[in-house]
């Protein structure tokens, strides 16, 4: 039971330590630690692996955390490439979320590479001073990122019960705090009908086909009518076996996005009634399968927001406050639940636009690897901010408390 939070107790650290004092400790715990962290980075860029099937991944990641002194919790994540593990025992949790999926036919053309190393680099900073400063570090293994959203089954799960923030950065072309996301929801789509000889006797067909038609003309026109900002589209993905039978079944995959969960739901609903037109014009039956988690938008922290944008400028690097919307992302349903930060740390990509293979080309370059380290420090020294701050650290607390 909550005892309130005028009761909490303040670690003894809190008003004594300074971030001036922490800093010197962690560059010298990321300095220590770099060889293997540039050495995960480059590994993982060299092998990727489709959301769901990180294994090799994970397992480097788990290596290197036991190797630096993590111990794995006794309960693990249903999903096989997904794990917990932490180091302190402090009454701040601070979670580390660690991607590592990459995409088919092009890699890490996302920087996943980066977003690991510098999750991993940060949680062994802040393992290095964990006892000063009253927190306990967990890393959480997040699988699939790009497909079904393994942060939000975490969640299901209870992983992110204890926490009391959250934290990763994400490689981009330029660093950037303050961003927002789209919430996102996917779709797979069946209608199935009766297949006929389409000269011979084409009435006794139930053509699957023209439900999908229906449906995708159906959603064209209702664009219009969509909250502003909607996004909805669609492609194909079965339509037929031979152009002289009536298509018995089709199959399509919808993509839907808003500026917020409750909009998106709105763009559901609506994406929904015109694919059972489809299904009712045509007298087909229509299954409807989520793929995956629906993806919150994101909400960052501005505290840890404007602490990590100054431990990055103090490295020398120019941050850009901007908060526009940038895709999609879990990590928006972890801010919905847990004061998070997720900025874009930058590094030369001449140009290139995430999810292409010229971005992934840059993943393992001289300048990728200073992003991996200046964005490890950055989530650290933000970390530690908030943990000396009594007021910030007992507004953290307030959630893990009640």
């Amino acid at each position: 039971m909550s005892t309130g939070v005028g009761f909490i107790k303040p670690h003894a650290a809190v008003g004594l330590v300074s971030q001036g004092e922490l800093n010197p400790e962690l560059d010298e715990a990321l300095d220590r630690w770099k060889p293997d962290l540039l050495d995960l980075s480059h590994a993982i860029h060299a092998d990727p692996e489709l959301g769901g099937q990180e294994f090799r991944a994970a397992k480097r990641v788990r290596k290197l955390l036991r190797k630096a002194g993590f111990t794995f919790d006794a309960v693990q994540p249903g999903q096989p490439t997904a794990f917990s593990a932490r180091a302190g025992s402090g009454e701040l949790v601070i979670a580390l979320c660690v991607e590592y999926d990459a995409l088919p036919a092009i890699g890490h053309a996302c920087g996943h590479n980066v977003n690991a190393a510098s999750a991993v680099g940060a949680a062994l900073a802040l393992a290095a001073v964990e006892d000063r400063v009253g927190i306990t570090v967990k890393v959480l293994g997040t699988p699939s990122e790009e497909t079904t959203g393994g942060k939000a089954d975490l969640i299901e799960e209870g992983f992110f019960d204890d926490v009391s923030l959250a934290m990763m950065a994400h490689a981009a072309g330029r660093d950037v705090v303050g961003g927002t996301s789209l919430a996102m929801g996917m779709w797979d789509v069946l209608f199935e009908g009766r297949p006929a000889h389409a000269a011979a006797a084409p009435w006794d067909g139930v053509n699957a086909l023209d439900a999908l038609v229906v449906a995708q003309t159906a959603i064209a026109l209702a664009r219009q009518q969509l909250p502003a900002g909607s996004i909805a589209s669609l492609i194909v993905t079965e339509g037929g076996s031979a152009v002289n039978v009536i298509p018995e079944r089709a199959r399509a995959s919808i993509e839907m996005r808003a500026r917020n969960i409750a909009t998106l739901k709105i763009i559901q609903d609506k994406v929904r009634r015109c694919l059972e037109a489809g299904a009712h014009a045509s007298g087909c039956t229509l299954q409807v399968t989520p793929h995956g988690n629906d993806y919150a938008e994101l909400r960052q922290d501005p505290f840890l927001s404007d602490a990590y944008r100054s431990a990055l400028e103090s490295r020398g690097r120019s941050v850009e406050v901007n908060a526009d919307p940038v895709a999609s992302t879990d990590m928006g349903n972890v801010s919905q639940l847990v004061p998070s930060i997720h900025p874009m740390v930058g590094y030369e990509v001449r140009g290139a636009a995430h999810h292409t293979a010229e971005f992934a080309a840059f993943g393992a370059t001289a300048a990728a690897d200073k992003a991996v380290l200046d964005a490890a420090f950055g989530m650290a020294a933000a970390a530690c901010a908030a943990a000396v701050d009594p007021s910030e650290r007992e507004r953290l607390l307030r959630r893990t408390d009640g």
